[in-house]
């Protein structure tokens, strides 16, 4: 087995080529493997060479390309191989590993710290590992918490989103202008903002059509906000919208 995550034209013409070309003795039926990480950021060029090195040893080699982005991999290598897509991580797979990584590693963590560090991943395996290591590494006192990990990872903290989004569903916008001026002041992103607001949104306790309602207004004003109008004014507008979908009728 030949692994490589370098993706320059002379890997391909020497590294690879060089391992395709050699004469192994193997069982009937079995063949040498290429695992080229990383796939999608090899040059046209680099891709080009692989896909003929591909074509010649294909009876003895066989070449397996992992990648983040499979449209960055050219057509002819594409036709060449079976395209295998991976859903993200689940929370209880997440976890688990995340478990058994604080068992190996004596750390000390809380629930709510785990709990940070699955939200903050959401679904990525790599993220939740550097996340739980970065705050490990922080000097005596910054624990593995719930409250240190969203600040370590420099996302507006999800607890505070939900109370937000609590005082949305109970209709009074001056409490929940009062969180998102509050994220505004410590310096995080409109696009951090109402990121998190979707996260925390998607599984927030509330009645399906009103989620489902609150879902469609941040989702119009993350269209907003990535077009470019991205202002407190525009976070203040959508907190106006979302509490008139629960706030009762004015009287006639």
């Amino acid at each position: 087995t030949c692994r490589t995550s370098s993706s320059g034209i002379d890997v391909v013409r020497n590294k690879i080529k060089m391992f395709a070309q050699q004469k192994v003795t193997l069982p009937k039926g079995r063949h040498k493997i290429v695992i080229l990480d990383e796939a999608d950021s090899m040059t046209d060029g680099a891709q080009q060479a692989l896909r003929r090195i591909m074509e010649i040893y294909s009876k003895t080699t066989r070449f397996a390309l992992a990648c983040n982005a499979s449209d960055k991999i050219i057509e002819p290598i594409q036709s060449r191989c079976a395209v295998l897509r991976y859903s993200k991580l689940t929370d209880g797979q997440v976890l688990a590993r995340l478990q058994d990584v604080v068992e190996q590693e004596r750390l000390a963590v809380s629930d709510d710290g785990l709990e940070a560090v699955i939200f903050t991943a959401q679904g990525d395996m790599r993220q939740a590992l550097n996340n739980l290591q970065s705050t490990n590494s922080r000097p005596l006192g910054y624990v593995n918490s719930g409250k240190r990990i969203p600040k370590c990872c420099d996302e507006p903290h999800p607890l505070l989103v939900k109370s937000m989004l609590g005082h949305c569903v109970e209709g009074d916008i001056d409490q929940a202008y009062k969180v998102v001026e509050q994220l505004w002041a410590l310096g995080y992103s409109p696009e951090d903002i109402i990121g998190n607001i979707f996260r925390v949104c998607k599984t927030y306790q509330m009645a399906e059509y009103l989620k489902l309602d609150f879902i469609k207004e941040i989702g119009y004003t993350h269209m907003r906000v990535a077009e470019g109008v991205n202002s407190l004014l525009q976070m203040a507008g959508l907190l106006g919208r979302l509490c008139s979908k629960t706030a009762p009728p004015a009287a006639s």
